[in-house]
């Protein structure tokens, strides 16, 4: 009799986890987590990431514990430790999810997948999303999600424990293994028993705010979900999200409008969550590379490092980027149209390439899922080839989401010493005023890089050039056809449009239109 070896990644979980299922099916079975330090010394990964991890598998072995399993931790890439293993005792197969993320990992997964066949071991994976991999077409995906998300949560199984020939190994510290020094002190904590605690406030009460909510940085911490770290993670499964979501939804009374709109909301959302995690699936590429190659070029050689790190550093002079960045630096997250705010800020009047913000945002996002990171910076830095060019003005901004300055405030001192009338523009106080109000020395107000309107304007001009560009037009039906969705959306007399003509909304706790 033999075992098979169950590899968690990002499923840290026990509820609804197919390759636990099968693996429980064919007998005794070891589950295995491998700390890949490479992977740790990846440019998008920072030490929050490794500290939520090792949070996620303390309860995940507690979980294991309770049903008489161990969980088997070994440090090493994954190629060297299966084999370890294999050595010291050889295993039938190899049960694990498949997994859309970095470069790294999808170049790992071709090398373990080789591995397999050199041993004559198969390698079963399966499907934990409604990413769906070797997608030919985009036509049925959406019937398809529907059905993934809508099929029965799967039981924790019985399992029969192999003894584990090898011990676990010591977890490494984050400077053992070389990763980017930074773990915000308010971020959101890791594990199963945190996420079902976030999901079950989120249905009871904080889903009446969601629509509305989610927009300014003052309600968006309480009204959006909060789920996207545990569901990046595995903590929790899309799917059991989507159907407690609708039983929620079944449960409310009649009369409770807000709430019900904020939940369908929300589900929309996990739909789209999804769809943009497709296409780095279907293109890995897009993780480095522009969507559309017409684009080459735009921005690549015209990097300006001091912009760059003024922005890292929250030193951009605009308010409300500034205290955006502080809240990130500071907690790890910050609500979508925040987001948005800051690449539209880079890619604009900033004129930043896409990449290395990128980079950067990915180590300060707790919630880092790289599906949907690199599709959004895409789309917000214009270079998808087929969205409409979004640009987020940060000064109305500020005027829409914090009208008193009550945000900014919180986050950047010397803005308390601003007087309302300079609020959104403080930049243009006069001296003797800034004197007078003590913005000097530690307070002093930081000057803009670039003066916004006009640099927004050149920034516009040189992305529609290109747009306009005959050769970058003509390419603009191949993407659609690979990347755009093909839900239907109803016209007046009751035809359809395929949506794949048309900018839809965005994933999560997004909202569909800047301003």
């Amino acid at each position: 009799m033999s075992y098979g070896v169950v590899w968690f990644k990002r499923d840290l979980r026990l509820h609804d986890h197919a390759a636990l299922c099968a693996a429980s099916a064919q007998g005794p079975l070891l589950c295995l987590y491998i700390i890949e330090p490479q992977l740790w010394q990846q440019p998008d990964l920072s030490s929050q990431h490794y500290h939520f991890l090792l949070e996620c598998l303390h309860d995940l072995r507690q979980s294991l514990q309770q049903r008489g399993m161990t969980l088997l931790v070994k440090v090493g890439e994954a190629c060297a430790v299966l084999e370890q293993l294999y050595q010291a005792s050889p295993f039938r197969a190899l049960y694990a999810h498949e997994e859309t993320g970095n470069h790294f990992t999808f170049q790992r997964d071709l090398a373990v997948a080789s591995w397999c066949r050199a041993h004559g071991l198969p390698w079963q994976e399966f499907r934990q999303s409604g990413v769906i991999r070797r997608l030919a077409s985009r036509d049925g995906w959406a019937a398809r999600w529907e059905q993934f998300v809508s099929a029965p949560c799967l039981p924790v199984p019985p399992m029969q424990a192999w003894p584990a020939p090898l011990a676990s190994d010591t977890t490494p510290s984050p400077e053992q293994l070389g990763i980017y020094p930074f773990d915000p002190p308010q971020r959101q904590r890791g594990g199963r028993r945190r996420a079902i605690a976030v999901l079950q406030d989120f249905l009871a009460t904080r889903s009446a705010y969601y629509r509305g909510g989610i927009s300014s940085p003052l309600s968006a911490p309480s009204a959006c979900s909060r789920l996207s770290p545990y569901l990046a993670m595995g903590c929790l499964s899309l799917r059991e999200i989507v159907q407690s979501t609708r039983r929620r939804l079944t449960q409310l009374p009649a009369d409770n409008t807000r709430q019900h709109k904020g939940l369908q909301a929300f589900i929309s959302r996990l739909h789209w969550h999804c769809h943009f995690m497709q296409k780095l699936e279907s293109e890995p590429a897009i993780e480095w590379r522009n969507l559309h190659p017409g684009y080459d070029g735009l921005r690549e050689e015209e990097v300006d490092a001091a912009r760059l790190q003024a922005l890292m550093d929250g030193r951009t002079g605009w308010p409300l980027v500034d205290a955006c960045v502080a809240m990130l630096r500071h907690t790890g997250w910050l609500n979508f149209r925040m987001r948005a705010m800051l690449v539209s800020v880079a890619a604009y009047p900033l004129w930043l390439h896409w990449r290395p913000v990128g980079l950067w945002l990915a180590r300060c996002f707790l919630d880092y899922e790289p599906g949907i990171h690199w599709s959004q910076l895409q789309m917000q830095a214009g270079t998808t080839g087929i969205n409409t060019t979004r640009v987020y003005n940060p000064v109305k901004q500020a005027m829409d989401h914090d009208p008193q300055g009550r945000f900014v405030r919180q986050w950047l001192p010397a803005m308390r010493r601003v007087p309302d009338s300079w609020l959104f523009q403080p930049w243009k106080m006069p001296d003797d005023l800034c004197r007078q109000h003590g913005l000097e020395g530690e307070y002093a107000l930081v000057q803009p890089q670039v003066e916004l309107e006009s640099a927004t304007r050149l920034a516009r001009q040189r992305l529609h050039a290109r747009r306009n560009d005959q050769a970058v037009r003509a390419g603009k039906q191949a993407i659609l056809h690979k990347h755009g969705s093909r839900k239907q959306l109803p016209r007046a007399g009751g035809s359809a449009k395929p949506a794949a003509t048309v900018q839809l909304a965005l994933p999560l706790e997004a909202e569909p239109a800047p301003d």
